[in-house]
């Protein structure tokens, strides 16, 4: 059980500053070390696992939502939700559906909450949106990209369970769904108890039909995407393929607001990601196999086992777990190195690995967004130009009446993400 200190050293190593690749690298060196493992045996194992066709997504999506931030094709997103959502709370949900819109393209968080937050935020704030609330808000929703299919964390969790990518992607539809309707309902709730929030101005300027003109292009992206997957056309990896080629072509040919310095722009910033990414993959493949070569795995569930009196305490008890592993590290570092620790014991528990794909997701929704780490939360306020004190209040309301009551279906009615995959016929 002394493996299980990597778990707490690298949470401490991330709370300090270090950067995340560099502290899983630590944490590997640390087991290898305890372990007496052989470096380059180890090395050589990570670099193969590497070798994955499902792997190429994981550019191509973070590609696609950089093009979407610099091409024009958010900004049309977000004004043709904008002419659907109307009355005094429309201007929430817009952040709401253009983030459920955005995850079905990009897949990623981080460009949603950019790209929104510039949009978004003066205008809202103009409106009577407290600026916190709009960052809580923001910061939440973004993360339907997580739920939202083609969602990395799901790839990346597929990759290192050996699951089904496409079953993994079906699973999280659900949750998905109602998640989208409690952060309507909540933003409802809250628009109607602060009188000093206004309707959103009318543009007179341009009509419904050409607003909905103007991003029809931009609107075909998501059925591109999810129909090529889901109707047998393509692979996800084409399809990430497919939809980084259809953003450059809507960027530079219909829009025009895509230049060859953004798309140069996009491309460094795709590399820098991306590496990242690769190299918190490749040594969290070292981890998973120090720790199952030692059985720590096996371990962790019989210890979890003995406090739990039954399969609920037990589910329930990981379910803990990953909500404060969320908020102690990223979502690349719980989707990679804790999730795959539990998956024993939730399966002895009765829960498929399918089905744990979409509670993790849940958890890293929740988790990306409470303090002390909370890295979509902070950039949202940033963005937003809000105050981290003014945003984590309603942040954790949000949290409390809507993403944990999601998790906690998603969690104890099965059915909820193993329909979908059963009606696709994944399962």
């Amino acid at each position: 059980m002394l493996g299980l200190l990597a778990v707490p050293l690298l949470a401490v190593m991330l709370a300090i500053g270090v950067p995340v690749a560099f502290s899983f690298a630590l944490v590997t060196g640390f087991l290898a070390l305890i372990y007496d493992a052989n470096l380059n045996t180890l090395m050589m194992q990570g670099y193969r696992s590497l070798d994955s066709v499902v792997l190429l997504a994981l550019p191509l999506f973070i590609f696609t939502g950089y093009l979407m931030e610099r091409g024009g094709i958010a900004r049309r997103i977000i004004e043709f939700v904008g002419r659907i959502a109307t009355g005094r709370a429309g201007m929430g949900n817009v952040i709401v559906l253009s983030s459920a819109i955005f995850g079905a393209i990009a897949g990623t968080a981080s460009a949603a909450v950019a790209s929104m937050g510039t949009i978004m935020s003066q205008p809202m704030a103009e409106r009577g949106y407290p600026r916190g609330y709009t960052a809580a808000l923001l910061g939440v929703s973004s993360l339907l990209g997580i739920l939202i299919p083609p969602s990395i964390t799901m790839i990346l969790f597929a990759v290192v369970t050996r699951q089904s990518v496409a079953a993994c992607f079906a699973a999280s539809i659900g949750p998905a769904i109602v998640l989208i309707i409690g952060l309507i309902i909540f933003n409802r709730i809250t628009v109607a108890r602060n009188p000093e929030i206004l309707p959103p101005p009318r543009d007179d300027t341009r009509s419904f039909a050409r607003v909905a003109l103007s991003a029809a292009p931009a609107l075909t992206l998501p059925f591109i995407i999810l129909g090529g997957i889901y109707g047998g056309y393509v692979t996800p990896t084409e399809a990430a393929a497919v939809a980084a080629v259809v953003s450059i072509v809507l960027g530079l040919f219909v829009y025009r607001e895509l230049k060859l310095r953004n798309l140069a722009e996009a491309l460094v910033r795709t590399a820098e990601t991306t590496g990242s990414i690769i190299l918190i993959l490749m040594f969290s493949f070292l981890i998973s196999r120090i720790m199952a070569s030692e059985r720590v795995p096996q371990d962790l569930s019989e210890a979890v086992q003995g406090f739990a009196v039954s399969p609920i305490a037990a589910i329930l008890l990981v379910n803990v777990v990953l909500i404060i592993a969320g908020a102690l590290m990223d979502d690349v570092s719980c989707t990679v190195v804790v999730a795959p620790l539990f998956l024993p014991l939730m399966e002895s528990s009765g829960v498929s690995p399918v089905q744990f794909a979409s509670i993790v997701a849940c958890s890293v929704v929740i988790g990306a967004n409470s303090p002390p780490m909370a890295p979509i939360l902070y950039m949202s306020c940033r963005v937003c130009r809000a105050s981290v004190l003014e945003a984590v209040r309603p942040a954790l309301l949000i949290l409390t009446f809507v993403a944990l009551p999601v998790m906690l279906l998603a969690t104890f009615f099965p059915e909820l993400s193993l329909a979908l995959p059963r009606w696709a016929g994944l399962l």
